[in-house]
């Protein structure tokens, strides 16, 4: 239960509003934020907003503030204005104002790849167990926080990966299909279509958005050879910018052009190699050395520019900061393409058959599927 409101104080200015409650937390309300989020100013059927912030006065004063159990009245002085606000729906936008506060589950960044193993350090569940929401919410969140989860029990048949996905989120449908099989063919247009080992990297950075998720579903392992590799991008993005502050700074705010060109498709965009958000943290990691176009930079800032480029891709061919997995017939992964790189050893398909279907879901289904659960157990939980 969401801790009952014990007190409200309007400061002397009527700029603002203090509000506490008995488990401790105060929280201040500016004038002009309440009088935005009146909840006669929304739909009572979508919920969304019915006024415009030029609808509403530019330097709202606040007249009083009464509390009447649950419920917070306020008025405002220039007006005859009346707002009711319930105490736990203030409590949430309190604790979503908080210093890190997210929607989200928090990274749990794993830097030393080589030192864990899938099963015993990611979240790993059977398609089956997905259908209980208490495990399919849990599953998630482990995915959210590492950026790589795995599945077993998944049919080895061709719509395998598309049922397992409806208990995750919207597939995405590319120039490469709705699926696509991941196995050696002659003339192959993407080098993931070959024998030969990839690197890590990220998939599809030449397209917009750059696809949030993808799953591999093996439906024929290689005994030998083959073994799937990942990193946590965003932990060595963050061990660049420790080590090589300057290399992580130039890879920060130099654009480069990705492409990609096959017969049924001319794909281009561009994007730096690590990502920040507006805090300045790693928000995504762009790598795929198959795809970067020629470098659109002067002759003189190029040596700079790949001593940096240098430095981050040498970090992801130490062995250290690889997580190594032989994924069998049947099991899954699935991971966060914009944090996790992955690639693979090579392999002999002319010795033993290799076979995984792949998909790209949209970022925002995702995120969408575990904060429903997390709304569904919230809801439960106080009735």
């Amino acid at each position: 239960m969401k801790p009952s409101l014990v007190s409200a104080a309007i400061r002397t200015d009527g700029a603002s509003l203090e509000v506490r409650w008995n488990d401790g937390t105060r929280a201040d309300f500016a004038g002009i934020w309440l009088r935005d989020n009146m909840p006669q100013h929304r739909d009572p059927s979508s919920g969304q907003r019915l006024v415009d912030v030029m609808d509403l006065p530019a330097d709202p004063r606040l007249s009083t503030a009464t509390l009447s159990g649950e419920v917070l009245q306020v008025r405002w002085a220039e007006d005859a204005l009346v707002a009711q606000f319930g105490a736990h729906w203030l409590y949430d936008c309190a604790q979503a104002c908080s210093p890190g506060a997210t929607a989200a589950p928090p990274c749990r960044l794993w830097l030393e790849g080589a030192a864990l193993t899938a099963r015993r350090d990611f979240a790993w569940r059977s398609l089956q167990e997905l259908d209980a929401d208490s495990v399919r919410r849990d599953w998630l969140r482990r995915l959210l926080e590492d950026g790589i989860a795995f599945l077993s029990g998944v049919p080895c048949e061709e719509s395998g990966i598309l049922a397992a996905m409806r208990h995750v989120g919207r597939v995405a449908e590319t120039n490469y299909g709705l699926v696509f099989d991941v196995r050696t063919v002659p003339e192959p247009e993407n080098l993931a279509y070959s024998d030969l080992g990839l690197g890590l990297h990220t998939d599809n950075p030449y397209r917009e958005p750059v696809p949030g998720f993808q799953a591999l579903h093996t439906l024929f392992a290689a005994p030998e050879g083959g073994e799937s590799l990942f990193a946590d991008g965003i932990a060595l993005a963050g061990h660049l910018r420790r080590e090589r502050p300057d290399a992580f700074e130039r890879l920060t705010r130099t654009p480069v052009r990705f492409r990609y060109r096959s017969r049924s498709a001319e794909l281009s965009a561009e994007r730096p190699l690590i990502a920040l958000d507006c805090t300045g943290a790693v928000r995504a990691v762009h790598y795929n050395s198959r795809s970067i176009a020629p470098l659109a930079l002067p002759a003189a800032d190029c040596p700079a520019y790949y001593a940096a480029y240098r430095a981050f891709a040498g970090l992801l061919r130490e062995p250290r900061f690889q997580l190594t997995a032989r994924l069998g017939a049947g099991e899954l992964v699935l991971f966060d393409n914009q944090r996790i790189l992955h690639g693979r050893t090579a392999f002999a398909s002319a010795r033993h058959a290799r076979h995984l279907r792949g998909c790209y879901l949209t970022r925002d289904s995702v995120h969408s599927q575990y904060a429903l659960l997390q709304r569904n157990d919230a809801a439960e939980s106080r009735s």
